[in-house]
C-alpha cells in the first residue's frame, strides 16, 4: 500500500502495520512522518528501539540478527533501517527481499530511504517493501500548493492568514520548506492566536527561497511570468551557471517540440513521455493541459533565440545574459493563446518541423 504523508496520520489513527517505508525528496516531511510511526509504535507498547545505518562498513547479515533478537525487558521492538543513499547494493537488495519474505513477529521496522527515482523504484529489493507494508511516499509541496500547505500550518498554531498574505508567505518560502516550517513557527512566537495580516507578515518573514535549476522547465510552461521571472532572478542571485539554466531551458523547449510533432504523426502520449524526457506524473500533467498553447513555428524561433544567447554568454555578442534568458523563458510562460498561430497546410506544418530540427544543438 502506498500512501502521502499527508494520508499517514489518518492511517496510523486506525491501524499500526509492521513494516513501514518512508522515502522521498523532501527531508522535513519525511522528517515528520517517521516522527509519527515512531510516536505510534510507542503508544503501542513497542518500547524498544533498534537503529542500523547502511554506511560503508554495514553488514547486511545484521539486519537478519536484529530482526531475530528479543530483549529480556520488552516483548515489542521498532526496528529502524536507515538506507541514506538510497542504494543498498545487491547483497542488500537480496537481504531486504528475504526480511520481507518473513518479517520477524512483535516488530514493527521502519525503513527510511531518501528520494528514489523511478527506476529504483522498480527493482527487486524495492517491490518486496511495497507488497510488505506501507509506502509512505514525502513528495516534494509544488509552487502552487503552498499556500495550501501554509495555510494547514498555520491552522495547527491557531492562526489563519488571507489569500494575499499566504502567497506572500509562498514567494518567500518557495523551495526550502524546512525554512518555510520555522518561519511558520516564529510566527506562532511572535503573533498570539487569530489572523495574522500581510503587514505583520512582511515584516517579519525573511526570504529564504531556494530554486532547483532543474525546476525552471515545468514553471517556464505554467503560466505564470511573474514566478518565472522570480525564479530567474533567484537563480542569478545563487550564483547558476547561465549555460546550465540555458541547457535547462532548451530541454523544455525541444520537449515542447517533440511533443507537438508526435501528437501531429498520432504517437501514443506514453511515447512521447519516452521521446521528449519527460518523467514524473505532475511534469507530464502540466505538459500535457499546456502544450497546445505553442506552435512548432514558436519553437523554432525560440531556439534560434537561444542559439543568439548561447552567442552571448560565449562573448561573441553583447548584450545582458539574464535579460535574454528571461525573454527567452516569457514566450513560453506568456505562451502563444494570446497570439495564436495562423492555420497552416501541411507542407507548412513540415517546414516547422524541418525547422526545429535544424536548430543548433546548444549544449
Amino acid at each position: 500500500m502506498r500512501i502521502t504523508t499527508e494520508q499517514l496520520p489518518q492511517h496510523l489513527s486506525r491501524e499500526l502495520k509492521a513494516l513501514y517505508t518512508v522515502f522521498g525528496d523532501e527531508p522535513l516531511l519525511t522528517l515528520e512522518a517517521s516522527d509519527r510511526i515512531r510516536a505510534k509504535a510507542r503508544a503501542d507498547g513497542y518500547a524498544e528501539r533498534d537503529i542500523l545505518s547502511v554506511d560503508s562498513g554495514f553488514k547486511w547479515s545484521q539486519l537478519a540478527m536484529a530482526g531475530g533478537s528479543r530483549s529480556l525487558f520488552a516483548s515489542k521492538k521498532l526496528l529502524e533501517l536507515r538506507i541514506p543513499t538510497g542504494k543498498p547494493g545487491a547483497e542488500g537488495s537480496a537481504a531486504l527481499q528475504a526480511y520481507c519474505e518473513a518479517p520477524p513477529p512483535d516488530t514493527v521496522t521502519l525503513v527510511y530511504l531518501p528520494g528514489v527515482d523511478w527506476r529504483a523504484q522498480k527493482t527487486g529489493w524495492f517491490e518486496a517493501l511495497d507488497r510488505a507494508g506501507v509506502m509512505v511516499e514525502a513528495k516534494i509541496v509544488p509552487r502552487k500548493a503552498l499556500p495550501q500547505w501554509l495555510a494547514g500550518r498555520l491552522r495547527a498554531q491557531n492562526q489563519d492568514a488571507g489569500a494575499e498574505t499566504l502567497d506572500f508567505i509562498a514567494d518567500r518560502v518557495e523551495g526550502n520548506l524546512m525554512a518555510a516550517y520555522q518561519e511558520v513557527q516564529k510566527l506562532a512566537l511572535l503573533f498570539p492566536a487569530g489572523k495574522i495580516t500581510f503587514e505583520q507578515a512582511r515584516d517579519a518573514v525573511l526570504d529564504v527561497a531556494r530554486y532547483d535549476v532543474f525546476n525552471l522547465g515545468p514553471v517556464m510552461i505554467e503560466g505564470d511570468p511573474p514566478h518565472l521571472a522570480r525564479m530567474l532572478d533567484g537563480l542569478r542571485g545563487e550564483g547558476a551557471a547561465p549555460p546550465l539554466v540555458l541547457w535547462t531551458m532548451c530541454e523544455e523547449i525541444r520537449a515542447i517540440g517533440k511533443i507537438i510533432t508526435g501528437v501531429a504523426s498520432g504517437k501514443p502520449i506514453s511515447m512521447l513521455w519516452r521521446e521528449a524526457k519527460i518523467w514524473g506524473s505532475a511534469h507530464q500533467n502540466l505538459m500535457q493541459q499546456n502544450v497546445k498553447r505553442f506552435s512548432l513555428a514558436q519553437v523554432a524561433e525560440a531556439l534560434r533565440h537561444a542559439a543568439a544567447i548561447d552567442r552571448t554568454i560565449k562573448g561573441l555578442a553583447k548584450g545582458d545574459v539574464w535579460d535574454e534568458l528571461l525573454q527567452l523563458g516569457l514566450r513560453f510562460a506568456h505562451g502563444a493563446a494570446a497570439n495564436p498561430a495562423p492555420k497552416r497546410g501541411k507542407m507548412a506544418a513540415a517546414r516547422s518541423s524541418e525547422a526545429v530540427r535544424d536548430q543548433p544543438a546548444l549544449f
